[in-house]
């Protein structure tokens, strides 16, 4: 097991979404068991009715399964008060559910009490190196303003993941006087945010693979912050997989999976995944992409239609991507619930769902050599 832990910080409760809506009918009171959701095969067709695989397969799910601290009525106040009394069990047992599954690569976030933690379970695989990210290192970086964009207030619409609420009910306005003069872009870039990176070699194979964890700040109308926290990751990846080719002599493969905080089509997703925008203002602030990245979701069925779901805000946050090459590709990825679906009615967490975010997941082949 690999933790990464950093301080407490604030997040909020999402916005009303247009683009997305759940009914916000009263969901049920019974005590169902939580959803075990399967792999379905890009194709179309369920995982285990395919035949002899041509390579390496492994699967990974991500999940941001909810900071204990966020557990109360009065944050979800449409969520049966069992269910969050009794949150710890049901994580236990949504973990059991997913162990049962045979997922060699767990990756969490908001783990425990510690709403930035992320954390790894890899297993059975031979764990080589990990590395932490740090995104408050950006603050010693700064040689002037230009890491930012000129654009800091702009295109809040387009990434409105998340309001100005916290979900501690504190104001947004306590919370930049809290760190500081917002316009300093050292106190921007203070945020307490966090990820975690990890090589390792799956077991009786030669085959590498690096994959990487993380949470990207929530604040839709500080979109300079979480661009720069997703160049500083892409950073961190190409760096740490130059290191990990060097020292094992290998090619890994690279998966980077967490909870961006940003909506399809926004400014931190288009980078991830084409480091192009219409934006000339974004265009400007752009460097070169560190390495090249495509979602596992997008790239076979599209993006969910959300990740995170409650009746003030249903969206996708999470997301799955990969360094597309000749030696891996994705073979299947974890179901989603529809916006009708029973186990969603009303919006999470419920006897269904533990937490306000849904597992993601996928099934990858590395080929043989």
């Amino acid at each position: 097991m690999l933790k990464s832990l950093s301080s407490l910080t604030r997040l909020p409760i999402p916005p009303i979404s247009t683009s997305c809506r759940i009914c916000s009918s009263k969901m049920s009171t019974t005590k169902p068991s939580p959803t075990c959701p399967k792999f379905i095969s890009v194709e179309g067709d369920d995982i285990y009715s395919r035949s002899k695989p041509d390579g390496v397969r492994f699967s990974l799910v991500s999940y941001n399964i909810l900071a204990q601290v966020y557990v109360k009525s009065s944050i979800f106040p449409h969520s049966p008060s069992p269910c969050l009394k009794n949150w710890m069990s049901m994580i236990a047992f949504t973990r059991k559910i997913l162990k049962v599954m045979v997922i060699p690569v767990f990756i969490f976030r908001e783990v425990g009490r510690s709403v930035m933690a992320v954390e790894f379970f890899i297993s059975p695989t031979d764990l080589l190196l990990e590395e932490r990210i740090e995104y408050n290192d950006l603050v010693d970086s700064i040689q002037d303003v230009s890491i930012l964009c000129d654009d800091k207030h702009s295109d809040t619409q387009a990434n409105g993941d998340e309001n100005s609420e916290p979900k501690n009910g504190s104001s947004s306005k306590s919370t930049l006087e809290d760190h500081g003069d917002p316009n300093d872009p050292r106190v921007r870039l203070k945020r307490d945010c966090v990820g975690i990176m990890a090589a390792f070699r799956l077991k009786n194979t030669p085959h590498h693979v690096i994959v990487a964890n993380t949470h990207i700040y929530w604040d839709p109308e500080w979109a300079d912050v979480k661009l720069a926290q997703a160049k500083y990751l892409l950073s961190r990846v190409a760096q740490f997989k130059e290191l990990v080719s060097e020292k094992y002599e290998c090619v890994p493969s690279v998966i980077l999976a967490g909870d961006f905080n940003s909506i399809p089509g926004d400014k931190v997703y288009e980078y991830l995944v084409s480091g192009s925008s219409s934006s000339a203002s974004l265009a400007e602030c752009l460097d070169e992409l560190p390495i090249p990245l495509c979602s596992v979701y997008g790239s076979t069925r599209g993006e969910p239609p959300f990740t995170n779901c409650t009746p003030d805000f249903t969206n996708t946050l999470d997301y799955i991507f990969f360094v597309p090459d000749d030696q891996i590709k994705p073979l299947s990825f974890l179901e989603l619930p529809e916006a009708n679906s029973p186990n969603v009615l009303g919006g999470l967490p419920n006897y269904y769902h533990p937490s306000d975010h849904l597992p993601i997941g996928a099934e990858f082949e590395i080929t043989r050599e």
